[in-house]
């Protein structure tokens, strides 16, 4: 969810101003990809790197982040998302880790969309974290061993992936989930991603063909005999 800032300086407004948009625009997203069907949406809300920004923004975040939990959580419940908060817990502050659990509590019995927040989350922190717990357990260190205890372990891998704000890398954000994801770049700063962007980019990830390492002949003649069956 990248352009927060940029939005906000364009404007000359402060820099958390365009993060509190930011919400706004979640706001917006999570219940569209709701009305569109989607199950899994995750988003990358505060990255293992972002401590390098200016302390004042990097408190402002914190207390937008804990307001927005508050302030978030009962319209989420009963619109029946279920949350998860992804990430390093370690060194964020008592008021919120404890709005982080109280979320996923309040909502652990919801099943309509699964909302993933990566906080505090970066895609080696995730491999490391899941690698050290197999060697702790002195278990072989092994493709499917290594997936079961990344910290994204009870969803399935992401099959679209969007950045938005111009940007064309991924930023540390699910490295081993994203192996064979499809990747939108919008050119849209966060707070202007609107419905009407994401249509274009669920119409272009419908546009492309997923192959997995197959040939485009092998991915055709499996869809004649599923169609066939």
């Amino acid at each position: 969810m990248d352009g927060n800032g940029r939005w906000a300086s364009k404007r000359f407004l402060p820099r958390i101003a365009g993060h509190k948009q930011g919400v706004d625009s979640l706001r917006r997203c999570v219940r569209a990809v709701g009305q569109r069907g989607v199950k899994v949406l995750t988003v990358f809300a505060f990255s293992s790197e972002n401590w390098n920004r200016p302390a004042e923004e990097v408190s402002g975040l914190m207390e937008l982040f804990a307001m927005a939990i508050g302030r978030e959580i009962p319209q989420l419940k009963a619109d029946g998302v279920r949350m998860f908060f992804v990430g390093e817990r370690l060194g964020l502050s008592v008021k919120v880790i404890a709005g982080i659990e109280q979320a996923e509590r309040d909502t652990a019995s919801n099943s309509k969309l699964i909302l993933n927040v990566c906080f505090n989350y970066g895609g080696r922190w995730d491999i490391v974290q899941a690698a050290a717990k197999l060697a702790a357990q002195g278990k072989a260190v092994t493709e499917q061993a290594l997936s079961e205890l990344m910290a994204l372990s009870h969803v399935a891998d992401p099959d679209l992936v969007v950045r938005t704000g111009g940007e064309q890398r991924i930023s540390n954000f699910l490295l081993w989930q994203s192996a064979y994801s499809e990747f939108y770049f919008s050119d849209k700063l966060w707070p202007e991603f609107d419905e009407a962007e994401l249509d274009r980019a669920i119409a272009s990830f419908n546009q492309r063909e997923r192959r997995f390492g197959k040939t485009s002949g092998q991915i055709a003649a499996q869809a004649a005999a599923g169609s066939t069956s």
